[in-house]
């Protein structure tokens, strides 16, 4: 019998995941499911193509398609994002970091972000990452108030260090943020403002969120989160920040590109200019509320107290439950999240306070406002109690509601 891959144990393996997908809520704030068209060009010839360079600039001959492509993603990405600069090749958003790093900075400079246990990035100066290594990492925070990030700190932080690059982003929070006021620190403090748009691009292509586009020397984004493109990166920049960047990316970061997935990319930007998409985004958006909004009720604590956007943070931390805890038991019911630091947790980052919950991917399948009350129910129940019977009967009723 024939297999798709022809390798019967990978064929295995994806079924597997196919099931687990299907039969299980994937709650993880990063993730969402590429659309058909996106998978269809990641599997197209293009896979095959080296393309060293830039169109009209190869280092490889045959590229005049491969050209014509790219200058496609650039074109839709850039009317998408109403933007002057645009880079497609990176290959994820921490390669599309390494090359604001390498354009804008030396080793050693300091940069200025949000602390990582405050909901921050690891390409943004964990110690663990090259950018921690490479450079002098500085952090803001969250008000404990209200666990909003506190302005007044970073304007102070960023007159007294003067850091070479402030950055704007976060893998863990849930509101808005005020680009205006940072373009203006970072005038007042003379260094690069760069967003890292990863979680918010999508919301920003579909409206429901303020652009940073006219505020940033360099927006970086994942085309993977909550825009239904491929795994990758891009880069959104003023033109007079071309050439560095441009050369960032090739050659200093990364060689040749993936071209079947700048492919996806074009078919990912195509689609999210649609009224569709806009409808799609606001229908996570609205998700992502009501469910904060009855976890709430269930007397579960949301950090900064609610969402603006895909993603919330649970504090369980009075269910007397690591978010090591709280992960493994709603896995266990069928419903797949992340574990998460909270501001000032006393708990060591292995473990955490909370955990991470997003509306992507239960979006595109299918699950609405009306749904969300259920969720929380079952997210309730399932961390009241050690994993055993419950949980499973939890699961089966996840597998129903998606079957349905």
């Amino acid at each position: 019998m024939t297999t798709p891959t022809g390798d019967v144990t990978v064929d295995g393996l994806v079924a597997r995941e196919r099931m687990r997908r299907s039969t299980t809520l994937q709650l993880i704030a990063s993730e969402t499911e590429p659309t058909a068209g996106v998978r269809a060009a990641l599997a197209t010839v293009f896979d095959a193509k080296y393309a060293e360079g830039y169109p009209g600039a190869r280092h490889h001959g045959g590229c005049a398609v491969a050209d014509e492509l790219e200058e496609l993603a650039v074109t839709r990405a850039g009317a998408l994002f109403g933007t002057e600069y645009v880079n497609v090749q990176p290959y994820s958003g921490s390669a599309a970091a390494m090359a604001v790093y390498a354009a804008f900075g030396v080793i050693d400079d300091p940069v200025l972000a949000l602390r990582l246990d405050h909901g921050g990035h690891q390409s943004h100066g964990s110690r663990a990452n090259f950018s921690g290594r490479w450079f002098n990492p500085l952090h803001y925070g969250v008000r404990a108030s209200d666990e909003r990030i506190d302005y007044d700190q970073v304007r102070d932080m960023a007159l007294l260090h003067r850091p070479r690059i402030l950055v704007a982003g976060a893998a863990s929070y849930s509101r808005h943020y005020d680009f205006a006021l940072l373009r203006q620190i970072a005038d007042e403090a003379g260094c690069v403002l760069w967003v890292d748009a990863a979680h918010l691009a999508g919301l920003v292509a579909a409206g429901v969120a303020p652009s940073p586009v006219p505020y940033a020397d360099v927006v970086t984004v994942s085309t993977n989160k909550i825009i239904r493109g491929p795994r990758g990166g891009l880069l959104l920049a003023q033109q007079r920040h071309a050439a560095a960047l441009s050369k960032a990316v090739y050659p200093f970061v990364q060689g040749g590109p993936a071209v079947n997935t700048i492919a996806a990319k074009a078919v990912a930007f195509a689609e999210s200019a649609t009224p569709a998409f806009a409808d799609h985004v606001r229908a996570v958006v609205a998700n992502a509320a009501a469910l904060a909004g009855a976890l709430t009720a269930h007397g579960l604590r949301i950090v900064s107290g609610g969402t603006d956007t895909h993603l919330a943070v649970v504090d369980v931390s009075a269910r007397d439950l690591t978010g090591l805890d709280a992960r493994d038991r709603l896995e266990a019911a069928g419903m797949v999240v992340d574990k998460a630091v909270i501001p000032f947790d006393t708990r060591p980052v292995a473990q955490g306070s909370g955990f991470r919950i997003g509306t992507p991917s239960a979006t595109v399948a299918g699950l609405d406002t009306g749904d969300m009350e259920t969720l929380a129910g079952w997210i309730d129940e399932a961390l009241r109690t050690p994993i055993g019977p419950r949980h499973r009967a939890i699961r089966e009723q996840v597998a129903d509601l998606l079957a349905g």
